[in-house]
């Protein structure tokens, strides 16, 4: 998919804490200007405010909570062009957000998600951790506990949405959704793994094998 003789350059943009819908609305923005050769490939950095995405398979019935206790919990429903089911947004959660030119296009979208997958794989093993991929269900998991899902999109041989990697996140809320429509796997986070884990030293690790894999050189 890429060529890594070549000098290619990644921009890395932190967003912080942002709404679901400033997410979206910042992609479709970078989309625009990587189509136009405006800008070089990016990868976005963010964590969201609490929400649960539906993907284009999705069903509603995956939301267990009902309109009122998502309000009491203040959680957000958004409905959202991404491949895949239901998951969750929120704080302690790394959120990244590839806008990058596929050589292939649409064409190449699993070898896409699988190069995503060894992204978070290679950044686990860092801290000691051994992530797997799962042959029915696209993410990374820990042995039968997801830590990071993937969802994407494809659009004019631009990818966009990503990968969402729990760090410190709050778990509870995953007891509102059916994770991914999968209900027999649980939900884990870095923190619980590696207590002392920081979310800067995660981005860090995470921006570095992101280089690595896609093969930039800067």
């Amino acid at each position: 998919m890429k060529n890594k003789s070549a000098n290619r350059r990644l921009e890395v943009l932190d967003l912080g804490m942002i709404s679901y819908q400033e997410g979206m609305k910042f992609q479709e923005e970078r989309i625009l200007l990587r189509q136009q050769e405006k800008t070089p490939d990016t990868l976005l950095l963010l964590e969201h405010l609490p929400v649960f995405t539906l993907g284009v398979s999705a069903s509603e019935k995956d939301i267990l909570w009902d309109n009122e206790e998502c309000r009491r919990k203040s959680v957000e429903v958004q409905k959202t062009t991404r491949g895949g089911k239901v998951t969750f947004h929120g704080p302690g959660q790394l959120v990244g957000y590839p806008i990058i030119k596929l050589v292939g296009g649409g064409r190449e979208v699993v070898k896409y998600v699988s190069m995503l997958e060894e992204v978070i794989i290679d950044a686990l093993k860092e801290f000691g951790i051994e992530g797997r991929r799962d042959k029915r269900n696209r993410g990374v998991w820990i042995g039968n506990d997801k830590i990071a899902a993937i969802g994407v999109k494809i659009a004019g041989g631009i990818s966009f949405h990503g990968f969402a990697l729990n760090v410190r996140t709050d778990l509870s809320f995953y007891d509102g959704i059916v994770p991914c429509g999968i209900k027999d796997g649980g939900i884990t986070s870095l923190h619980k793994i590696v207590p002392q884990i920081s979310m800067e030293e995660v981005k860090k690790t995470v921006v570095e094998k992101f280089r690595n894999v896609f093969g930039y050189d800067r």
